[in-house]
Formats: structure tokens, sequence, C-alpha cells
């Protein structure tokens, strides 16, 4: 860590601001070191809890470390309302997410005045998507913005379209085989959409999101998007009719450094190439425990090594309990660098909740997958995977109702916690 001088607050100043989920996280963040390498001043927050893997430091003026020719700063919303970051109920996303929207604004702009206090007025602010309420204090406070959306193209453009009514979308309950043209993209089904097309008026991440998008449609002047042109070229050329898009990515890590997962890339330099299967759902799906003990069970009947990601708070789920073993064959951590792991040689198949920061990585790394979709927009990226860019194939799921999987609280939302359907019940 290094010493502001004045001659770096004189920098312009970019705050980015994320919803405190690791998905969301990541990406802004390595949107941040891009910047402030090219000689921006760059702020990075958040609502930090013990869920998160950045660790933000307390101090009033934040951690910060040269990057290129700019700064990186990282300064945690703090204080007024907002729940302690050790508080459990920060497990339950839908809950976490109302509490920010209520108590994010007064902390943030407490952040932005602290800021100009210091003599480092913030000249700009991203906030990426799901959190509305952060654009919302950028556009009282006077301070220009833009959005981060840190999902696919064709996803924002889904979105989009059926909110504004730019296609006939059927209708809620319509059968799955049902196709919805949209313009730009591929041929979808109502079964390939992305949830919260037809996601209830009271669930908070679609009020979250129709927020967002009419934000976009009336005051933000761009949109910048985690994809790029190779990869989504028609779909962001058929949105620019409506939105000013400006693809950004992908936003991820391509360093392999040494860090707290060097006992998995151990393990891994010990298997033959291309042998290993790696099975990560994320840092919120949570897929119960029937289907737990039935992966384990696939996973066991291959034989092949494999290393499968099982969370901490998802570990009584395991069939061998707290004690998560992988047996004579794999390997079970609550943790890894999903990214190095990807591009060790010794991967050979991914078995993924294909959420959009795992689909990118996996494209990167030249990884087949086997994609198994829980909610949100992870149905259309299996989609995309299997279809589309032809490197996978997608396992069939069953939906059922909103239950969540991880047993109690937060029900009716869902979001993103629960697999929409499970195979063999329970």
């Amino acid at each position: 860590m290094s010493q502001e001088t004045p001659a770096r607050r004189s920098l312009p100043h970019l705050l980015l601001v994320s919803a405190p989920l690791q998905g969301h996280v990541n990406p802004l963040l390595c949107l941040g070191g891009r910047l402030s390498s090219r000689g921006l001043l760059v702020t990075f927050t958040t609502v930090p809890h013990d869920g998160l893997k950045l660790k933000l430091q307390p101090n009033d003026d934040g951690a910060a470390m040269d990057v290129g020719s700019g700064r990186l700063r990282f300064e945690p919303l703090r204080g007024g309302r907002l729940w302690a970051p050790a508080d459990p109920r920060y497990r339950a996303p839908g809950d976490m997410q109302r509490h920010i929207q209520d108590a994010g604004p007064a902390a943030l702009e407490g952040l932005i005045r602290r800021q100009a206090n210091a003599g480092r007025p913030v000249s700009f602010i991203v906030a990426n998507a799901f959190a509305p309420w952060a654009a919302g204090v950028a556009r009282d406070m006077g301070v220009p913005r833009a959005m981060l959306w840190t999902q696919s193209c064709a996803v924002l453009s889904l979105y989009y379209h059926h909110l504004y009514s730019l296609v006939a979308f059927p209708p809620a309950g319509a059968e799955t085989g049902l196709p919805v043209p949209v313009p730009g993209l591929p041929a979808l089904t109502v079964g390939e959409l992305p949830a919260l097309v037809y996601a209830p008026e009271p669930n908070v991440w679609r009020q979250a999101l129709v927020a967002d998008l009419v934000s976009l449609h009336d005051t933000l002047p761009w949109v910048l998007v985690n994809t790029f042109d190779e990869l989504e070229r028609v779909a962001i050329e058929a949105l620019r009719a409506h939105l000013p898009v400006v693809p950004v990515g992908p936003l991820f890590d391509t360093g392999s450094g040494a860090g707290e997962d060097d006992d998995c890339v151990a393990w891994l330099d010990a298997q033959p190439p291309r042998s290993v299967v790696f099975v990560a759902f994320g840092s919120v799906v949570v897929i119960g425990r029937d289907e737990t003990a039935e992966v384990a069970e696939g996973l066991a009947s291959t034989g092949h090594p494999f290393l499968w990601v099982v969370r901490d708070d998802s570990r009584e789920l395991h069939p061998h309990g707290e004690s998560g073993g992988g047996g004579d064959k794999g390997k079970v951590v609550a943790w890894c660098e999903q990214r190095r792991v990807l591009a060790h040689p010794a991967v050979g198949c991914f078995v993924t909740h294909c959420g959009w920061n795992s689909t990118t990585e996996a494209l990167a790394a030249g990884v087949p997958v086997v994609a198994y979709p829980a909610w949100s927009d992870q149905i259309t990226n299996a989609k995309l995977l299997a279809d589309v860019y032809g490197v996978g194939v997608r396992l069939p799921v069953r939906r059922r109702g909103h239950e969540r999987a991880g047993g109690g609280g937060d029900a009716a939302e869902g979001a993103g916690v629960e697999r929409q359907g499970e195979r063999g019940g329970g």
C-alpha cells in the first residue's frame, strides 16, 4: 500500500459502487483495476460482510495501491443503519437487498461527502446492476453516472424488450416451448428466458431490475456491459438501436499468481491432463441435500478425479457431512480461485450453474461445460453455452416452486439461492 500524494488526489476520481454479492463485486473490481491503470483515481465501495472474499479496510481514507499511472482505493460503505459485517442476515440475499436499498443511500451520500472533504471530489460514478439506489444518489447529488451490466448483452436485451413491449412475449404461464423472437438474439423459447422476465412484481430483484431499466431508458448516458464484440456482436449492434451499449469485457483477472488455493493447484498438478471434473455452483446457489447426494454419486460413478467446491454454508448438505470428503478420487474444498483452476491443464470438464462470470471464464479457458442452471440469467446462459457457442451440454432440470433448497426464509424471493428444478425431488 502506498501513500496518497497531492498529485494523486488531483487525478479524475471515479467511484465504483457494487451490490455486495461476489458475482457483482468481481467484474466491477476488475473494471476498477483497468481504469486506474489508465491514470484515474478509482475508489471501490460496497457493503462488506463475512460472505464476501473481498476484505475492505475500515479506516477513513481506505486501503490503496498504485495501479499503472493511477490509484485504486477501497473504502467500505458503513455507518447509519447498515448491519454489521458479521450479521447473519446477509446470508439471505433477498433480505440483504431490501436492507441495502433502505440503508445504502445514506451511507453512500456520506462516503461521497467524505471524498470531497478529503480533497478528492468524485467526478463520476459507476454502479453495477441491481443497485438502483446508487444511481439515485448520484442523480440527486449531481454526479455523472453510468451502469455496469454484469450479465450478458443477450439477457439485457431480453429484459429491455420485455419491459418496454418492443416485441410480443407469451404471457406468464405459457408453454415452455413457445418461441420468443427478439432482434439480434438466437432462437429462444419461454423455458430458456431469464427468470426475472416472469417473476412476480413484489420480487425484490425484479423491482431492482425494473428500476435499473427505467434509469437506463430515461437518464443514464451509457450502459457498460461485461461482454465483448467477438462473443455478442449481433446482440450488441441490435440493442444499440435502443440503448447506448458499450462492451467492456470480459471482466476477470487474467493473472495466475499464488493464492490461498495453492493446495488445490498442488492437487491438480498431480492429476493427468484433461482428466479432472471441476464442479462449482457459484457463491449463492444452494442445491439441496438430496441433489447434493446425487451429484456426489454421479461424480463417483465417472471414475474420473474431481474437484468440487462446496461452500461452508452448504457443507452440512454433503453426503459426508461437515467433513465433506471426496474419497480416493476427489477433492472437496470450500473455495478456490475459479479462473486459476479452469486454466489448469488437468481440468477437462466444468460442471457449472452458468453464472455469467463462470460462463465467460470457461469460454476463455477453453474448457467444455456441463450446464446446470439454477435461476436468474443462468437458464439463458446454459442455452447459449450448449446450443450457440457449442461448448457443452445441458442437464435436464425440472422446474419446481420457489422453496429455498437451503431451508427456511425468503422462500418467495428465490433470489438466486435455490435451483428451479431438482432431479429426484427432495
